[in-house]
């Protein structure tokens, strides 16, 4: 907490003199001006227009990972407008959902179609979505194709990064993926369905430190250059990570976060993020044996106006449901599980906490 408050500190300080030296020259007619940074006015302006955001991080339970969810052969609306259904149902108005480069590599017309589609049933069920692009988070090599089965009792076995750890790391291959980032924006850069872009989810994760700053710093530009009507973040995780850190938290228009602690901690967090005067989203939280629950997180980031978008909806095939680090080897039910909402066939994990979920979000 100590470090966290430093940086917090460290930004105040250089804030206004950073955002200076930041702004780009451009060259051109006013309307191809490369996007800057949003304003702390024009960021809460932004804010004040939605409800109070509530939701999940979602892939459907049929999907393993990014992968499985976008590619043509597994792409599986069906479940993904049933499951958003029960979302719905509780009051659930935002999710948050990740891309994934390959998939768009494969067929990229046919992708922008899928997240269309993705969108609409989305939109139906009156939710908005957050979509992340990159992501240092779990398996170092994916490919496409045909994805790994499930490894049994072991949370998240097939996650894949994004773009993976080579190609994160080098600058020379990373640049390659310029395209696949500024077609999608522009694609979807006046899409109200889109609520803001997560351009790169826990960079710095699987000991990859600050190599991944390039590649942050690199998206973004590229991210800016198309300069979308939604609002761009990079959301800030770990409090060590202090040239990450200063970077994301310089360069986002809104501020978003992890936390998995318990409320004590939580509040603390909010109290110091708070000195930025943008609004904050905390896009994920809730890990039920860490003591960060719906009953205790929820009702404080809601007192808060902190956007509360929890890990996972329904129990499928990322496995979830168990420990980081404590994996089941017969794959039966944890003693409590980590993350979910709901078991596969729609029934609540726990009555209370669904009875809570949607009294906070007035249903």
């Amino acid at each position: 907490m100590k470090r966290l408050l430093l940086f917090v500190l460290m930004l105040l300080a250089t804030n206004g003199s950073y955002a200076q030296k930041t702004k780009i020259k451009t060259k051109g007619t006013a309307n191809a001006v490369q996007g800057q940074r949003w304003s702390v006015e024009k960021a809460n302006a932004w804010y004040k227009t939605h409800p109070w955001m509530s939701g999940a991080n979602f892939a459907p339970s049929t999907a393993i990972n990014q992968l499985e969810m976008w590619q043509a052969d597994t792409f599986d609306p069906t479940t993904i407008d049933r499951e958003l259904g029960w979302a719905e149902a509780i009051g659930f108005n935002t999710m948050r959902v990740f891309l994934h480069s390959l998939a768009y590599q494969q067929d990229p017309k046919g992708f922008k179609q899928r997240v269309d589609t993705y969108l609409g049933i989305a939109d139906k069920h009156r939710i908005k979505t957050i979509l992340v692009f990159f992501d240092d988070c779990w398996n170092k090599n994916p490919q496409a194709g045909p994805q790994p089965a499930p490894k049994t009792g072991i949370h998240n076995s097939g996650w894949m990064q994004d773009p993976g750890d080579i190609i994160s790391r080098d600058s020379s291959k990373f640049i390659a993926l310029k395209p696949y980032v500024q077609d999608v924006l522009r694609s979807f850069a006046r899409d109200q369905r889109i609520l803001f872009w997560d351009l790169f989810n826990e960079p710095g994760n699987s000991d990859k430190l600050n190599t991944s700053l390039p590649l942050v710093r690199n998206v973004f530009a590229w991210a800016r250059e198309v300069n979308p009507t939604q609002p761009l973040s990079i959301g800030l995780w770990n409090w060590d990570f202090e040239a990450l850190n200063k970077y994301q938290a310089l360069n986002s228009d809104i501020v978003t976060y992890h936390n998995y602690d318990e409320a004590p901690t939580h509040q603390r967090i909010i109290e110091l993020l708070e000195t930025h005067g943008r609004p904050l989203i905390c896009t994920e939280y809730m890990a039920r044996p860490r003591n960060s629950r719906f009953a205790n997180i929820m009702p404080l980031l809601k007192k808060q106006n902190v956007g509360a978008i929890n890990w996972g909806l329904v129990d499928g095939k990322t496995n979830t449901k168990y420990q980081w680090d404590v994996p089941i080897a017969d794959g039966g039910e944890p003693v409590e599980w980590f993350h979910e909402v709901f078991r596969k066939d729609g029934t609540p994990y726990r009555q209370d906490e669904t009875e809570l979920i949607k009294k906070l979000n007035g249903k």
